[in-house]
Parts: structure tokens; C-alpha cells; sequence
């Protein structure tokens, strides 16, 4: 039943919001530039790799070496704009579509991290990850990494239907409030550096 209503949710808002998305891309398109869609491999179920999509939300620019600059210099006004409302979100809706992952589940994470979980922090990956999930409804990026792993197991022990309705109403909440899209230390959440949450990167 979780599938059959993940397929039918996102194929509908695929179809209905795509004029809009479309109009984002081709700001994307004239204010950062090409790629319009992010692609990045992330882990999925069972620690499967995928190639998760977003709309892309920094520039490609680099310092004196070529290095990229930080996320926070490259992260342009437009950007955080279509981080706030989870506009750079909507592409996910193809994942979805195509089984990689599930509108509510644990987030998928980066690949390098796969290594750094303890045992119980790895069950995250026994579901299908999410778009949203109940870690981002209490707390986002606002919270450290042990809060949030937690919130991960806690949603995969009780997960149900009705959790998943509410997750998703709640969701709708937390991005018209545009609450915990960044961390204290950071634009978006600090780097995991194994088992307890330590100092700072990128996330997501």
C-alpha cells in the first residue's frame, strides 16, 4: 500500500506542478548556470546506491587552487530561496516514481558515511529513505546527528500508514514556517564524523 500511494502522490504532483518547476528551472538555468539537476549517489535500501536529483542550488565557483569555495559562499541568494520553500526538493519526486526512495523515510545521506554508522545508527537503511521523514518534522537540520539518528529509529520501529499521513501534513507545515533548514554552525548541517555528531561539512 506504501508504494501504490508513493507512485500515485508523486506521479499527481509531478503532473501538477510541473509549469511551475519548469519556470525554476530556467531561473536555475540563467542565475547558476548548467547542470539545472543535481545528481549525487546516495545510499538507499539496503545501502543500494541511487542517484538522488535536486534542483541545484549553488554556483561552481572556486578559489585560486580550483578548489570549491565553501557551501556558504557558493550558496546565492535564489538558492536559499529554493532551499527555504523545498523547491530544490521537487525532482526527488522522480526517485520516488522510480523506487529509489519513499515520500516519508529516513533522508538519504552521503555514500562516505556508510562506513562511520554504529550498528544501530546502519538500520536506517532496513527502509526505503525519503523525501521527508520524522527527523526532519522534529527538528531538520536545526538538530545534531544523535538526535537525529535517533529520530531515524524511532520512525523505523513505529513506522505505519497513519505516521506517514501525519509526517507529511506536518511537513507541509514546517515549509510554509520555513523552520530548521539550517544548522547553527552551518548552512545546511555539519559533516558526520562517526557515531556522535563532532564538528562541521556538509550534509545535504
Amino acid at each position: 500500500m506504501k508504494r501504490m500511494f508513493d507512485f500515485t502522490v508523486s506521479l499527481v504532483l509531478l503532473v501538477s506542478f510541473f509549469p511551475f518547476f519548469f519556470i525554476f528551472a530556467l531561473l536555475v538555468k540563467l542565475k547558476l548556470g548548467s547542470p539545472i539537476i543535481f545528481k549525487q549517489q546516495r545510499p538507499g535500501l539496503y545501502e543500494k546506491p541511487f542517484y538522488l536529483y535536486k534542483l541545484r542550488t549553488m554556483t561552481d565557483e572556486r578559489d585560486q587552487k580550483g578548489q570549491l569555495m565553501p557551501d556558504d559562499k557558493r550558496l546565492t541568494t535564489f538558492g536559499q530561496f529554493l532551499r527555504k520553500y523545498s523547491i530544490d526538493e521537487y525532482p526527488q519526486l522522480i526517485n520516488v516514481i522510480k523506487g529509489d526512495i519513499s515520500l516519508v523515510g529516513p533522508r538519504p545521506l552521503l555514500m562516505e558515511y556508510l562506513p562511520l554508522y554504529t550498528q544501530e545508527q546502519s538500520k536506517r537503511h532496513n527502509v526505503r529513505p525519503g523525501i521527508t521523514g520524522w527527523a526532519q518534522i522534529n527538528g531538520r537540520n536545526a538538530i545534531n546527528w544523535e538526535e537525529k539518528f535517533s529520530l531515524d529509529i524511532w520512525y523505523i520501529n513505529n513506522r505505519n500508514f497513519l505516521l506517514d499521513l501525519k509526517i507529511l501534513i506536518l511537513t507541509i507545515n514546517k515549509v510554509i514556517k520555513k523552520e530548521g533548514i539550517k544548522h547553527a554552525s552551518h548552512v545546511t548541517m555539519p559533516l558526520f564524523k562517526g557515531g556522535v555528531e563532532r564538528n562541521a561539512g556538509k550534509y545535504d
